[in-house]
């Protein structure tokens, strides 16, 4: 991934993963656009990185659980050439009981990890696929492959994530457009503090480093990985569950029932 002058779109770019990937992508020569809804942050990192990196940044205070922001991040998306790279990393949890929350924090959660990002990436592929070029990088979980008791309506947004960018993955092969699916497991980021888990009663060394995850998700994307999982040490389980799922899936289209269903 190179920049020549090309600018990068990175929301919930005030802390943590989205903040790791403005200082990587701006130290790769690309110009900014963060997004956030903690303005003074912005402000911050902004002046940093402008300084360090000698690149342009712009930013825009925008909470994507509202409607008006999302449009107006839409819009920077659909009329700004010269993005060429979108990070999808804006998102939220809360673990615990699913009767534990209201209806609408749970909207609020579905709005955030789901629709918006799926209003942007339709925003930038549109202008991507006519430029032949340009790369999304979508912010899912390993929880997209696993549900607990405590996370359900999470796990549920981060499988559609998953699910939703291998399907572009497939719609784009054949073109210039990339999309990776990133899925961190436990990461050192201030998503903790709202979702209702401590790191801390988490098995000790399983929380990775925010560096480490966002500089394993780049090396990732430059080899061309399509789903990165950079606390996954054995790739070879990668291999056996892809294997499984496909398996699954053609064993499912006989078009008649399994005998244990016939009575």
């Amino acid at each position: 991934m190179t920049a020549s002058r090309s600018a990068a779109l990175i929301t919930g770019a005030s802390s943590g993963i989205g903040a790791v990937y403005a200082d990587r992508l701006a130290a790769r020569g690309y110009d900014l656009f963060l997004i956030a809804r903690r303005e003074a942050r912005l402000h911050e990192l902004a002046t940093r990185l402008q300084a360090a990196y000698n690149i342009k940044v712009t930013t825009l205070r925008a909470d994507l659980t509202q409607e008006a922001d999302i449009r107006a991040v839409e819009a920077l998306l659909s009329d700004t050439p010269a993005i060429s790279v979108l990070v999808n990393n804006a998102g939220t949890a809360q673990i615990g009981s699913f009767l534990s929350h209201s209806a609408q924090a749970h909207q609020d959660i579905i709005t955030l990890n789901i629709t918006a990002l799926t209003r942007l990436t339709l925003a930038a592929l549109a202008r991507f696929k006519a430029q032949d070029r340009g790369a999304i990088i979508n912010i899912a979980s390993v929880l997209a492959l696993h549900a607990s008791d405590t996370s359900a309506l999470y796990s549920g947004t981060k499988g559609y994530v998953f699910n939703f960018t291998r399907g572009l993955q497939a719609e784009f092969a054949d073109t210039g457009v990339r999309l990776q699916a990133v899925l961190p497991a436990a990461t050192a980021t201030e998503i903790w503090e709202i979702s209702g888990v401590s790191p801390e009663n988490l098995p000790a060394g399983s929380v990775m480093k925010t560096e480490d995850l966002v500089d394993s998700a780049l090396a990732g994307f430059d080899a061309g990985e399509a789903i990165t999982i950079p606390p996954l040490h054995d790739e070879a389980l990668w291999q056996r569950y892809e294997e499984a799922r496909l398996a699954i899936y053609a064993a499912a289209r006989t078009g008649t029932p399994a005998p244990r269903y016939l009575r």
